[in-house]
């Protein structure tokens, strides 16, 4: 009896092509597309059939119908095109090749250069490390910043919002610690920014020294919304397969605040009721989700360093994404248009700044330092309107008389200049120099 090699049928049916299941384009409105006979779970991407194919992210169901967004131009999308699954997972590629490199949210190349010739990939929806599998956040990180080495010490892995509003300085203070912080990678999601803002931003706040240990995603405002979105999620994907490779990262976003409302455009058009200043309950589910992806890794693993930009408009730190993002993360840094307009840069309000972490981190002797002058601080403060108008009498209170001497010697600290790095041991020593003079 014949033998039937059956290998040779196995290995040309592995090399078949397979059909793929399409469905068509069965309505285009705005920033949604509606598609029909094909089945496809939330958050996969779909493909227009065509010259200069659009990708699609799908983001619910009406019936039959998937409801999905544009990642890209919706020009040039016709009734009854073909649409398929896309073969391609959510992923960015990864790998010591993004260094020095500007790239846009699907890691193609924004600086003229050629694409990055990355070794690796990684997921762009990815789960947070597991609550018990985090390290314990127990060591310094150094910002090089004088007045949050001193007085409101970060921990590596710790994640920390910059509250502030337009025209406060929040770009140059950024700058500033992607320069001098201590860490072997800064990973920049610029997020729904102005595209002039995005080559000042890499010039001059980066500047060489800061660009060459630096992958800088751009996603900027005019994009669509979705486009946005996932700027945000590459990346934090790039961050974590730094963090996988037991590096260092610190980790900036700009701004998380223009995250949800990319997201709120998205999900408002998809039909999604919203809750509170037109944002939606996936808005509130997103921001939990993306921050707490940051932060200290397992056994053999980095530790992601994140500063979160949160925008305040008026100061207002009850608007919604920003009463949520205090709510999630490890500290905030609340810059003020008060001190601004006064001239002190970083324009740092001490009092309204707080890192959850110092007490973990830093000496017992210099919270006690800190302790001591936020006390006084908060005494000059109560004090103020009184000094103003001459109704305070010396003496009267010796908390007052002693934040009035130490309230210039603080404002020395946190001055800066923006091209200015201070070493902690720099920042400690002028913070000693002050408490020699309290009473």
């Amino acid at each position: 009896m014949r033998t039937i090699d059956l290998g040779r049928f196995v290995d040309a049916a592995a090399r078949a092509r397979r059909s793929q299941p399409e469905g068509r384009v069965r309505q285009a409105l705005g920033q949604l597309v509606e598609v029909e006979g094909i089945d496809a779970p939330i958050g996969s991407e779909l493909e227009i059939v065509g010259e200069g194919a659009v990708r699609l992210e799908v983001l619910g169901f009406r019936g039959e119908i998937l409801v999905a967004a544009p990642l890209g131009r919706t020009s040039g999308i016709a009734k009854h095109a073909r649409v398929r699954l896309s073969t391609r997972a959510a992923s960015i590629a990864t790998g010591d090749a993004l260094l020095g490199r500007v790239i846009d949210a699907f890691g193609r190349p924004l600086d003229g250069g050629p694409p990055p010739a990355c070794d690796g990939s990684a997921a762009i929806h990815a789960p947070p490390p597991r609550a018990f599998e985090r390290r314990p956040i127990d060591e310094l990180f150094d910002t090089g910043v004088r007045a949050i080495d001193a007085l409101m010490p970060f921990g590596r892995g710790q994640r920390v919002g910059l509250f502030a509003g337009a025209g406060v300085g929040k770009t140059t203070l950024l700058g500033m610690m992607c320069r001098s912080a201590d860490v072997d990678v800064v990973v920049v999601g610029l997020i729904g920014e102005r595209g002039r803002e995005l080559g000042d931003f890499v010039r001059h706040a980066l500047g060489p020294e800061g660009l060459a240990r630096s992958v800088v995603v751009a996603a900027t405002s005019d994009l669509p919304p979705l486009v946005r979105v996932r700027g945000a999620l590459v990346a934090t994907a790039i961050a974590e397969s730094f963090r996988r490779k037991g590096k260092n990262v610190l980790l900036v976003m700009d701004s998380v605040t223009r995250f949800a409302m990319a997201l709120r455009e998205a999900t408002l058009a998809a039909g999604e009721p919203p809750l509170t200043k037109g944002y939606t309950p996936s808005v509130f589910a997103a921001l939990p989700a993306l921050l707490e992806r940051a932060g200290r890794g397992g056994p053999g693993e980095g530790a992601i360093t994140a500063l979160y930009t949160v925008l305040v408009e008026g100061d207002d730190m009850t608007e919604p994404v920003a009463d949520a993002a205090k709510g999630i993360l490890d500290g905030h840094v609340v810059l003020t248009r008060a001190l601004a307009d006064r001239g002190l840069f970083p324009a740092i309000d001490v009092l309204r700044s707080i890192s959850r972490v110092a007490p973990e981190v830093a000496p017992p002797e210099q919270m006690r330092i800190v302790g001591r002058l936020r006390d006084l601080m908060a005494a000059d403060e109560d004090a103020r309107d009184l000094v103003r108008v001459g109704a305070y009498v010396s003496g009267s209170d010796p908390r007052v008389d002693a934040a009035r001497v130490v309230a210039p010697l603080i404002e020395g600290l946190v001055r800066q200049s923006h091209r200015e790095a201070v070493t902690r041991e720099a920042a400690l020593a002028e913070l000693g120099a002050i408490a020699e003079r309290l009473p």
